[in-house]
């Protein structure tokens, strides 16, 4: 009887432990956030897509209607330029999800460089934008 006690014991001590309900919970939360931010950076490279798919479209068109009219690169541009904005804030949405999920002091640095990075960017395209704006205004 001491014997199967003993194995018994060992057994029980070689076991892996059970995940107790929090830790699921947890585990479930870090994965779906994880294909949540995977889901918005598929967003954001399906703006930049069809985007530059409708710029080039819109250029070449303009191309064959023929000499009698210019190209109106600067509309393209900034139509292009609009949807490039709305994709940098959708990257910057998917890292911050990645980094809520496992913060590391690394991590949280390079999300911060990035964040300086696209948001410097964003602000220079919608300085562009404005700018763009006011000229066709006058």
């Amino acid at each position: 009887m001491l014997f199967f006690a003993m194995v018994a014991a060992q057994a029980q001590s070689l076991a892996v432990p059970e995940m107790s309900v929090d830790a699921h919970v947890e585990s479930f939360i870090k994965s779906l956030t994880l294909y949540l931010a995977r889901f918005v950076e598929a967003g954001a490279a399906l703006v930049i897509g069809i985007a530059s798919l409708r710029s080039l479209g819109s250029y070449f068109l303009n191309l064959v209607k023929g000499p009698a009219e210019e190209v109106p690169r600067e509309e393209i541009r900034l139509a292009l330029g609009r949807s490039l904005a709305l994709a940098l804030e959708f990257e910057l949405g998917a890292d911050i999800l990645k980094t809520a999920v496992a913060p590391s002091w690394n991590d949280v640095g390079l999300l911060a460089a990035i964040a300086v990075l696209r948001t410097a960017l964003n602000y220079f395209l919608e300085r562009e934008l404005e700018s763009a704006r006011q000229r066709s205004l006058q």
